[in-house]
């Protein structure tokens, strides 16, 4: 396995962390949807968004408190 990763060109690297990523951003909006239901479109983004960015950036720039409203 190690060696299939050398072999990888940079651009495949970055081909699978993507793909990784988006992986792990699904299975989040799952759960999300899942304790959170039902939920708007925006409001599974906030709580998305809500997961990476710090609290004081959710409140300034979106008007929302994940302390408040939830991740």
């Amino acid at each position: 396995m190690v060696e299939g990763y050398r072999r990888m060109t940079p651009a495949e690297k970055f081909a699978r962390v993507q793909a990784l990523n988006e992986g792990v951003l699904q299975m989040a909006a799952a759960r999300i949807r899942k304790q959170h239901a039902p939920t708007t479109d925006r409001e599974l983004r906030l709580r998305l968004a809500a997961l990476w960015l710090d609290d004081r950036t959710m409140r300034r720039v979106f008007d929302w408190d994940p302390a408040v409203r939830g991740r």
